[in-house]
């Protein structure tokens, strides 16, 4: 586990030797030596400032965004193929990135190094940011000593990912936008508008429509079931972000997810092309196969791949070909247990599986493409007919009410 960041104030002396006090986030005194000898200046005088709700000083730090670790990676990469330490590359990343939060963990990092661990075992340290796919390449860029070519296939393979996730982000967002419109909207009339018309109903005296009956009924659930379903939902909200990541949770959702109609198939495609690509990537850096099985099959976003691909890795320890061991697992398409087998017969099986990890990255854009153009004009069909069938349940009773007049 990373080291809690401290903030301690400096001492140096400029190019004009002006006294030069200031602050800095590290996690201990030697990263701070450390950051200072790289840019060339050495401290008069380093200690920790224990900061309270009064001295601290207000700063914001935007949360780390993936394209800020890509941008990082691919500038790390430039730096140490230039003959840059890698020690004074951390030092002059985290003193030029704009992230706040990021660039402390660059100084924290930098103090791994400094110590003697690796740059790998650095980025262990903050899990939560790097992925264990990122830590593996890198450790096997290290031992083999090509860390600037590791880097740049790191953020070649984040940036794919992030293309991955926006794509489906743009499938998810207009039908959750028309849903939740939808509902607030229903709610609202059952709320304010229903309620009206009850009142001016009951004044009436007449036997109202049973379509109107039931709304009526159901606006006066609403007032005491709203604000209970409101809680309920603020908590189980709550409760999911918590728990969703738990073994338990995830062996009864993630299959459910694959069985969704619409989107179950393109949640597959999407863990598919996910494992795929890190399998290809880490095994074209030179990661044992083994070792890239063990990491590759969490990352795919599903447990029911995961554990698949747990079967896969003991079969292969067991002395199996890869193609053949997922010929066994239903979950992979046939398409994908060939062209592995290729791959392995030909001595090019990162290649191969490149080749399938983009065919599904098409797949994913081409099914949420016809996704959108299927669901736009259903959710208008079922909104439209849930919003008219309110209304003509409120107006029914005045049709009656003016036939009976006639």
């Amino acid at each position: 586990m990373a080291a809690p960041s401290r903030t301690f104030e400096y001492t140096v002396f400029d190019n004009n030797g002006k006294k030069r006090v200031q602050r800095i986030e590290a996690p201990g005194d030697q990263a701070v030596a450390a950051h200072l000898r790289e840019r060339g200046m050495v401290a008069v005088d380093i200690r920790e400032v224990k900061t309270t709700g009064l001295n601290r000083e207000v700063r914001f730090s935007s949360r780390i965004k993936p394209k800020d670790v890509v941008v990082m990676t691919r500038q790390l990469a430039t730096m140490v193929n230039s003959g840059l330490s890698l020690l004074r590359a951390l030092s002059v990343l985290a003193e030029q990135t704009a992230n706040e939060r990021l660039a402390r963990i660059m100084l924290e990092i930098a103090g791994v190094v400094e110590n003697g661990g690796t740059l790998a075992d650095g980025f262990a340290s903050h899990g939560r940011i790097f992925s264990p796919v990122v830590i593996a390449m890198i450790r096997a860029g290290e031992t083999g000593g090509f860390l600037d070519q590791v880097l740049v296939t790191v953020a070649d393979n984040m940036e794919a990912e992030i293309k991955l996730r926006r794509t489906v982000k743009s499938a998810m967002t207009y039908p959750t936008l028309v849903v939740g419109v939808a509902v607030l909207v229903v709610i609202g009339m059952l709320i304010g508008v229903v309620p009206i018309f009850a009142g001016i109903f009951a004044s009436l005296g007449s036997e109202l429509p049973l379509p109107t009956r039931m709304l009526i009924v159901a606006a006066d659930i609403m007032k005491i079931a709203g604000p209970v379903m409101l809680v309920a939902t603020i908590f189980g909200v709550i409760w999911w972000n918590k728990n969703k990541n738990l073994p338990a949770i995830r062996a009864k959702v993630d299959p459910l997810k694959l069985r969704v109609p619409l989107f179950g198939d393109l949640m597959k495609k999407v863990a598919l092309a996910r494992f795929c690509r890190n399998l290809s990537t880490m095994t074209r850096v030179g990661v044992p196969v083994v070792q890239a099985l063990e990491v590759v099959g969490d990352t795919a976003g599903n447990i029911v791949i995961a554990e698949a691909v747990g079967r896969v890795r003991e079969a292969v320890m067991r002395g199996e070909p890869i193609g053949r061991a997922m010929a066994s697992e239903s979950i992979f398409p046939a398409m994908i247990r060939q062209m592995v087998s290729v791959g392995e017969d030909a001595g090019s099986l990162d290649t191969m599986l490149s080749k399938v990890a983009g065919f599904y990255d098409d797949e994913v854009t081409a099914t949420t493409n016809s996704l959108t153009s299927i669901i736009e004009p259903l959710l208008i069909v079922i909104v439209g007919a849930v919003v008219g069938s309110i209304l003509i349940a409120l107006y029914l009773p005045i049709f009656q009410l003016s036939t009976v007049l006639e």
